[in-house]
């Protein structure tokens, strides 16, 4: 069967109330591997922390195998983790940041995350997430004491249960499922879905082009007041190879 081949659009943005960014992404055509880490910004240097997974994973070799890649991009989380606890005890200082990352081989893909960064699927024009939140409130959903219209708002929406370079050992989840031709698939940090929410992400991944998608939802984001760093890739797969935008590569 001909492999999918991949156009990715990817865009990080610092907010309208942050001085920093702490987001950090890759997007490799090369390891068929997209990425994005989010610096925890309630310790020190998430900025760096989020850098160190994305240098341990872009460091990786491509393997062809699905789940061998998912292993290995798994492996790089850990090793990424032991560097942060290793510079979080020398400086006395903690350090995190979240992780979802986004593999294609074929017409298969996997995700593997830590933390509140998330995965997303759209297809048929519907938004399906793909991951569930490391985080206190999603703990009180999951029990039934709370609903997600209420974890939207709730005041330790962003308290972690997990994250990278927190604690030893890391616990990794992952997803893998099959593609079908024109799905989306969207990582993204809180910043984008907290404020503006999945119905309205639905809506306009729906009726945008990739292109064009990215910057209507940062600049959606900026009319709600952007508390937080944006950051978001958006990678669409299809039967025939399609315009660069961000990139474009084989799935496989």
């Amino acid at each position: 069967m001909i492999p999918l081949k991949t156009e990715w659009y990817a865009s990080t943005d610092v907010g309208a109330v942050r001085e920093v960014n702490e987001d950090r992404f890759l997007a490799s055509d090369d390891l068929g591997l997209w990425l994005v880490a989010d610096g925890m910004g309630g310790m020190a240097r998430g900025d760096w922390a989020a850098t160190q997974v994305i240098d341990a994973v872009s460091t990786l070799e491509r393997k062809d195998d699905l789940p061998a890649m998912l292993t290995a991009a798994a492996d790089a989380l850990h090793h990424a983790n032991e560097q942060i606890l290793a510079e979080s005890a020398a400086k006395s200082a903690q350090m995190g940041t979240t992780a979802v990352l986004l593999v294609v081989r074929g017409r298969s893909f996997g995700i593997v995350w830590v933390g509140d960064s998330r995965g997303y699927l759209v297809r048929d024009r519907r938004l399906h997430r793909l991951t569930r939140d490391h985080s206190q409130v999603q703990e009180l959903v999951d029990r039934g004491l709370l609903d997600d219209a209420g974890a939207a708002v709730h005041p330790l929406r962003n308290v972690l249960t997990r994250a990278v370079g927190v604690t030893s050992p890391l616990a990794v989840d992952s997803v893998a499922d099959s593609l079908q031709p024109d799905d989306l698939l969207l990582l993204c940090s809180d910043g984008l879905y907290g404020v503006i929410g999945e119905a309205e992400m639905e809506a306009i991944l729906a009726r945008e082009p990739i292109a064009s998608a990215g910057p209507v939802l940062i600049r959606r984001c900026h009319e709600l007041g952007a508390p937080d760093n944006i950051t978001m890739i958006a990678v669409v797969v299809a039967e025939a190879t399609l315009i660069r935008i961000g990139g474009t590569g084989p799935a496989s």
